[in-house]
């Protein structure tokens, strides 16, 4: 049975997509990589993050590259376990759903998160993993807590993180968050995997399932906690992201309002 046949068997929404495997699973954790069109960023992310393919598994999870830096002799040579190839609609939390499908599938006690664009530093990987053994089902790193470091973030999304994002989510949560945009994050499969946070609907589309998933695990009674990371933007000034349009951030805020306000949850009846 496939990933997706076997999703659709558990009653869980996920996009289409493929696999192709390289090895097999050799860690109770997994790192799943979050790429679209990275070229050389994630080539020089894959390249660090070989030193800690001991930690956790490394699973690329790809929205639909068409730049060619995804090859299969260049991933296996980078430790590579496994390349998800989304084919069915959606953006970040599509492909979000489709990870965590696959590490639920495979067995994964749990699954730590990066995007592809190589702006973390992915020496953290071990104290995520470590946090996960401790028990912890949340895990957000955070570059603005004691032994993180931020390194030339533009000056807008600074902004941004510290007077309007982490505010919100820590409102929400009944948590103290310092870096809620930070996708460099850990979750258990306890989490994953609790109904009453059902997350594996089409609702989650775009960039909702980040926002949703920590402010939900602490409302559930999950244990949570940050940890330090360093994330590092180009010397060039350029800033590797998705996100650059007026339009796009101001769907962004919309997004993150909805979440905030609970428009995510279940509905009422079907978990509690």
């Amino acid at each position: 049975m496939s990933q997706k046949e076997n999703s659709i068997k558990c009653g869980r929404q996920v996009p289409a997509y493929g696999v192709k495997s390289y090895s097999g699973k050799r860690s109770p954790y997994c790192v799943i990589v979050f790429v679209l069109n990275e070229g050389a960023r994630i080539r020089a992310q894959l390249s660090k993050m070989r030193a800690y393919a001991s930690a956790a598994d490394i699973v690329i999870a790809d929205g639909g590259s068409s730049d060619g830096a995804l090859d299969e002799s260049y991933l296996r040579g980078q430790g590579v376990r496994a390349l998800l190839t989304k084919t069915g609609p959606g953006k970040l939390s599509a492909q979000m759903r489709m990870g965590f499908a696959y590490a639920l599938g495979e067995g994964y006690e749990g699954v730590i998160t990066m995007d592809g664009n190589d702006k973390d530093d992915p020496s953290a990987i071990p104290r995520f993993a470590e946090a996960l053994r401790e028990g912890y089902d949340h895990v957000q790193g955070s570059r603005f807590i004691r032994g993180g470091e931020a390194l030339r973030t533009p000056p807008v999304r600074l902004w941004a993180i510290r007077m309007i994002h982490a505010p919100m989510v820590s409102l929400a949560a009944g948590f103290r968050y310092t870096d809620t945009t930070n996708g460099f994050r850990a979750y258990s499969r306890r989490l994953l995997e609790d109904v009453r946070a059902d997350i594996f609907r089409d609702i989650f589309s775009e960039y909702e399932l980040h926002y949703y998933l920590a402010i939900r695990a602490v409302q559930l009674g999950w244990k949570v906690c940050e940890i330090p990371v360093r994330r590092i933007y180009p010397e060039d000034g350029s800033v590797p992201s998705k996100i650059h349009s007026w339009r796009s951030m101001a769907s962004l805020l919309n997004q993150l309002i909805l979440v905030c306000a609970g428009q995510y949850h279940p509905k009422r009846g079907k978990t509690s």
